[in-house]
């Protein structure tokens, strides 16, 4: 779901060797992910299966239905999970962001498709070897587990959300919960931005595109937010804590 974080971000191992320009042991996001998990060494082996790709905005990585043949880190940018349904609705099931892994269940084929929302960088890594990796490494299958509970808890969390939320609650909760992730990636700002449309944040919220704009548009006019290009100013936090803690 990737659509919240509480999570405090994990403490990884110096490195105190060279390396090649740019590699795993330089990556700005290497202690958000669970490749924190890992010595210089064990970073070696991990960047000799790597393999960086960039993605512009509106690009798909994988759609939903292809064969699951790699996991992938987000170093860069924002990506888009959506799921079509039976009827042909589109559900948003979340949005990933630096530091997080796609792919890590290891389905035979996808079930979702991930689009970029902004110009986007990524590791990505095989399947096999990738799990051939992890099965020699007690401690990074532990953080893997711990982000798959994670993941977990995030569904669980989401499925509230939808359920027993006004949708002004919805809204605030969102917005708030974006906030927090940028925050525990270094980007934390009284302006959250939001690449992805307000379709988006309709379609994950269990809204129309009509109801998000309004609320927004409120929001603005009590002064609780301040909508400006490509995000909003959250300009008073006790209304929209109190929101989101209904």
């Amino acid at each position: 779901m990737l659509s919240r974080t509480g999570a405090p971000p994990p403490t990884g191992h110096a490195c105190v060797h060279a390396r090649s320009s740019g590699g795993c042991s330089e990556c700005k996001v290497r202690l958000l992910s669970v490749c924190a998990a890992l010595t210089c060494e064990e970073l070696d082996e991990l960047e000799a299966l790597s393999q960086r790709l960039h993605l512009a905005p509106r690009q798909a990585l994988f759609r939903q239905g292809d064969p699951a043949d790699a996991v992938y880190n987000v170093t860069e940018g924002m990506v888009r999970l959506s799921r079509l349904l039976p009827d042909g609705r589109r559900h948003v099931m979340g949005f990933a962001m630096v530091g997080d892994f796609l792919g890590l269940a290891l389905p035979e084929r996808y079930n979702v498709t991930v689009e970029a929302l902004s110009p986007t960088a990524l590791c990505r890594f095989e399947r096999r070897p990738f799990a051939n990796l992890v099965a020699g490494k007690p401690h990074l299958l532990r953080k893997l587990h711990e982000r798959a509970g994670y993941e977990l808890t995030l569904a669980q969390d989401h499925m509230t959300l939808l359920g027993r939320r006004t949708a002004e609650e919805k809204v605030a909760s969102f917005l708030l919960s974006l906030r927090d992730r940028y925050a525990l990636v270094g980007q934390g700002s009284v302006t959250v931005a939001l690449p992805m449309g307000r379709q988006d944040i309709a379609d994950h919220l269990g809204l129309t595109i009509e109801t998000v704009s309004r609320l927004l548009t409120r929001l603005d006019r009590e002064k609780a937010l301040l909508i400006v290009p490509g995000g909003v100013r959250l300009t008073n936090l006790d209304r929209l804590e109190n929101l989101a803690a209904a």
